[in-house]
């Protein structure tokens, strides 16, 4: 395995989008062809699936380092008020556009930190989304949550609007590493707001636990995934640093590449890890993610609805994702658009009553036969191109850069069908990249992306 880690450690996208953003096409993008699309999908999908909306709430009182997010650092808190009023409004532009009442099948606050905002003002905001739309019987919302500022009336507030999933960021428990990532949090803090949600109602909790921290070992590793094991979390995410700090305003600055573990000691603490994971009754779903077999993304994966987007991995597959507030992104499936990402730029657009569009990419037929394929890999650790509407001209070359693969065993190519080993699917970003065009042919010299191990 360390071999392999060495061999195909290199950079690659995530793959919440295909193309991935730095490779959507601006030049035949427009707000005009963007709604289009969105009226397209919503016709299509809103009466039999529903739609998903992710609200980006950019605000923090104080900077992780780990984070890779877009975000406003601020304590002033006479600024939420005034951007959930933005995002209202927003919401209000798409719903111009729809010609029946939208029916909302998930919905998910993400950030920054919901938490930042009060209650009483995250009640305020959910309560406008729904006056104009339906809540769909199953249903799904989630938020983030920050276990330091996170209270009882945050969580029973967003419960009373329909909430029944909440995710708390934990990272990991040495208080080394969290010096590190300016992220201090005690376990005590996650414990409480973990059996808060739970004496609420809360049917799935999540905690996020993140590997290949600056200053990180094995044992702290280890230490965070007992701990965790105490609380029982329904699903966790445990996914590799992203170190990305050529990009503007993430932050991850106040340390080295030498403070980072090195590719084959991450990939360890990556493969203890996951042992100990599936030792405590958790199932591997698509990459970095584990449920119990109770939690909704666990049947997801069994019964073949499990979805990747930019929310991540989610457990039912709506066509059209509107994407409101400051740098969210929408995906229509025809479509992706980008909001711009200044918060003031954001608010002053959407005062003009303009969707407050920054980038977009409109697919080509092309791009959503591949993207299919990188969503079954990822979802399904396995896709195929027998049936017709699937097949591509580029397979010729696409199966020549996967021989290096399945020579070392990641994955196994049979008549119309690829499917990623047991050994393999820690490098499912490698094989998506066979996959991914546009990666192969501009071959980019600049950093755009994290390493994949």
């Amino acid at each position: 395995m360390c071999s392999l880690v060495q061999k195909y450690n290199v950079p690659g996208p995530r793959y919440t989008s295909y193309p991935t953003v730095p490779f959507w096409d601006i030049s035949t993008f427009s707000g005009k062809k963007w709604e289009e699309t969105v009226k397209k999908s919503f016709h299509l999908s809103n009466s039999s699936t529903g739609i998903s909306l992710y609200i980006h709430l950019p605000f923090c009182e104080s900077m992780c380092t780990f984070c890779g997010c877009h975000k406003r650092i601020t304590k002033r808190h006479d600024l939420e008020l005034p951007y959930i009023k933005s995002v209202l409004k927003e919401w209000g532009l798409y719903r111009n556009l729809f010609d029946e009442k939208p029916i909302i099948k998930e919905l998910h606050l993400g950030g920054g930190t919901p938490t930042f905002f009060t209650p009483e003002n995250l009640k305020f905001l959910i309560e406008g989304i729904l006056r104009i739309a339906t809540k769909a019987e199953d249903a799904e919302f989630s938020f983030e949550g920050h276990p330091n500022n996170t209270t009882k009336e945050h969580l029973q507030a967003l419960y009373d609007v329909g909430f029944r999933r909440v995710s708390f960021g934990v990272q990991d428990y040495n208080e080394t590493v969290q010096k590190a990532i300016n992220r201090i949090q005690p376990f005590e803090n996650v414990k409480n707001v973990t059996e808060w949600s739970r004496e609420i109602g809360y049917d799935s909790i999540s905690h996020d636990i993140i590997f290949g921290l600056p200053h990180q070992k094995l044992e702290h590793v280890i230490n965070t995934i007992e701990k965790t094991k105490e609380l029982k979390p329904d699903r966790i995410a445990f996914y590799s640093y992203a170190h990305v700090p050529w990009l503007a305003g993430n932050g991850q600055r106040g340390y080295n590449d030498a403070d980072l573990p090195a590719g084959e000691e991450k990939r360890t603490q990556y493969e203890v890890g996951k042992e100990l994971l599936l030792e405590y009754g958790y199932h591997e779903i698509g990459m970095d993610h584990f449920a119990l077999e109770s939690d909704s993304l666990f049947k997801a994966m069994e019964n073949g609805t499990l979805h990747r987007n930019f929310m991540g991995y989610t457990s039912s597959n709506t066509h059209l994702m509107v994407g409101l507030g400051a740098s969210s992104i929408s995906d229509s499936w025809y479509g992706f658009a980008q909001n711009v990402k200044n918060v003031e730029e954001y608010q002053n657009l959407v005062a003009n009553d303009i969707i407050p569009l920054y980038r977009g990419h409109i697919l080509t037929e092309e791009d959503q036969i591949i993207r299919r394929h990188i969503l079954n890999l990822m979802c399904q650790f396995q896709t195929s191109w027998s049936v017709f509407k699937l097949h591509l001209p580029q397979l010729d070359s696409i199966l020549d850069r996967l021989k290096e693969l399945e020579r070392d065993g990641i994955v196994v190519i049979t008549e119309g069908n690829l499917r990623i080993t047991e050994k393999g699917r820690p490098f499912v970003r490698n094989v998506c990249m066979a996959f991914d065009l546009p990666l192969q042919d501009k071959s980019p010299n600049t950093k755009l992306f994290s390493m994949t191990v």
